[in-house]
């Protein structure tokens, strides 16, 4: 319908005189159902263009409208309204004939095809392998899930990628934990201390323990899995490669166990030691330098970021030849250009947010269209328990894995609360309400309502009512029937705008707004008990909203059960 209205709009002001190019023709739906069921500004956005009133404009928008005249079978109603805003009423001819089409879609209904021939990848997760995923990662593993699944409804070929590094100082200090933890095993008299971790809270390690060493039990887990298959044949060798090589392994395994729990499988897993295996890392650099954005100075390399809006310049190569993080970074986003992705899709926390800009720099100083590439930055998780906050903390013991949270509330739950937010917004994880079986629940209303109106089907079909008939959808002529197909015809739309903007929240706040409607509906209007004409109509309308409920819940990764 949106399209539909656009290109009449389109048609009629190229006859007044044409608009701009680029001009936007933006539809939204009115607060108020009084005021029809989309409206749009265009015509105040034009005064200035036609030098006329606003509402003048939009007077004759809608009469050029009403006498091409625009499909009656599709608007039942064009109307100015306020200072210039053009509402549009459907008809009911357009509402039913729209329900069969989605009853017709079924699992389908939703998808779009404006991303169809094109290459979008997703870079999300991302944890290096130092231990199990935390809540903290939680937020960023199911956001770029979800944005991922929405780019596929919209019509992308779509990449999930796991971007990671197995080398450098941190993954020595894993090692070196592991290492010390094993020879405590071996030698049970090795001298101990405690390391403070919280007020209050102590862990005690074996001597010598790395500074800033990893203390969670998982190390532990890993030296003592060591103990058993080795018994002490590793304790008489100080290299730490055979200690990292085990804990990677151990810790990539529980990773990806916790991914599959919240139904997240990667396609491919990008490691960051590749690009200076091929030497990308280098060959960025030096074409870096090539276009005249590089320096040395004081033994280091620097990166002209002054020249391109920045107070600072910004070192890619330490004084002792390391580069800093950034450098592989832009090495990682030309190769992923490389690979031909139309759409480039980074999924980073609040912790990123002076530091992309640098990334992005770079790539427009070597000739790549940035355009193609959108950063997400979601703000930061708080679990909340009695209202007040659980203490995390990454590397230390005292934290909170991303098992523990799902052992607590369950799958659905965890990624659904996650979800509920915008990613721009800081997110308070409500343990309590999580864990509550009731309407308070936003996902446990959800999963209800889509397992009733499964429950009612079945009863309609013990009684005689069957699919596969054409029922006669002009007989839904009730309030909360008209309600209910509007709202439902509104999915498609609100999928492809939460693509749009990557925030799939919106997903989560229509399909709420899905459950109440059919609540209205069912509370007012019985299938059982009525003629069989309206009953089988009724029928399918039910059917309509456990289909979108059902494909609003896929979208999010979340399951949509039968009964509950």
């Amino acid at each position: 319908m949106i399209d539909y209205l656009e290109q009449a709009i389109r048609e009629i002001l190229a006859d007044m005189g044409g608009v701009p190019e680029g001009f936007d023709i933006a539809f939204e739906k009115p607060n108020n159902p009084e005021h029809g069921d989309v409206a749009t500004n265009v015509a105040m956005k034009l005064a200035k263009q036609f030098k006329k009133p606003p509402r003048a404009i939009a007077e004759e928008i809608a009469q050029r409208l009403t006498e091409k005249p625009i499909d009656p079978d599709r608007v039942a109603a064009v109307e100015v309204a306020g200072p210039g805003f053009l509402n549009f009423r459907f008809s009911e001819r357009y509402l039913t004939d729209a329900v069969a089409g989605l009853l017709e879609a079924g699992a389908n209904y939703g998808r779009t095809a404006q991303g169809a021939g094109k290459k979008a990848i997703v870079e999300y997760v991302s944890a290096n392998p130092t231990g199990p995923l935390t809540v903290g990662h939680g937020r960023n593993a199911v956001l770029g899930d979800t944005v991922a699944n929405l780019l596929d409804w919209t019509g992308y070929e779509v990449t999930r990628e796991y971007y990671f590094n197995d080398a450098g100082r941190q993954m020595r200090i894993l090692g070196e934990s592991v290492r010390a933890r094993y020879l405590a095993l071996v030698d049970p008299n090795i001298p101990t201390k405690q390391i403070q971790v919280s007020e209050g809270e102590f862990v005690t390690v074996p001597e010598p323990f790395p500074d800033d060493g990893y203390l969670g039990e998982y190390i532990s887990d890993i030296a003592e899995s060591l103990y058993v298959e080795y018994g002490a044949d590793l304790a008489h060798s100080t290299e730490v490669k055979p200690f990292k090589e085990a804990a990677e392994k151990a810790i990539f395994a529980d990773i990806e166990q916790t991914m599959v729990r919240l139904g997240i499988r990667m396609d491919t897993y990008f490691n960051e030691h590749s690009l200076y295996e091929n030497n990308k890392v280098w060959e960025t650099l030096d074409a870096l330098r090539a276009k005249g954005f590089v320096y040395d100075r004081e033994g280091a390399v620097w990166f002209k970021t002054t020249e391109l809006g920045k107070d600072k310049d910004t070192v890619l190569v330490k004084s002792t030849g390391e580069p800093t993080y950034r450098l592989p970074d832009i090495a990682y986003h030309v190769n992923k250009f490389e690979r031909g992705f139309d759409k480039i899709v980074d999924v980073f926390g609040a912790d990123h947010i002076a530091t992309y800009p640098d990334v992005l720099k770079a790539l427009d100083v070597l000739g790549f269209d940035t355009s193609k590439v959108d950063v997400i930055i979601y703000q930061f998780v708080t679990l909340v328990r009695g209202g007040e906050p659980v203490k995390m903390s990454t590397r230390k013991a005292n934290y909170v894995t991303l098992d523990e949270l799902m052992n607590e509330v369950g799958e659905d739950v965890t990624r659904f609360f996650f979800l509920m937010r915008s990613p721009n917004t800081h997110l308070e994880f409500d343990l309590d309400l999580a864990k509550e079986a009731g309407e308070k629940n936003p996902v446990f209303y959800l999963q209800y309502a889509h397992a009733r109106i499964c429950s009612i089907v079945r009863k309609a079909q013990e009684v005689g009512f069957q699919f596969g008939q054409s029922p006669d959808l002009s007989l839904l002529g009730h309030e909360t029937e008209i309600d209910l197909m509007k709202v439902l015809l509104e999915f498609p739309g609100v999928v492809q705008r939460a693509a749009d903007v990557r925030e799939p929240h919106i997903v989560a706040t229509y399909l709420r707004e899905v459950a109440e409607a059919f609540t209205q509906f069912y509370g007012q209007c019985r299938i059982i008990g009525e003629a069989p004409a309206l009953a089988t109509a009724r029928m399918h309308l039910a059917e309509a909203a456990r289909i979108v409920l059902h494909n609003g819940l896929t979208v999010l990764g979340i399951s949509a059960p039968e009964r509950m």
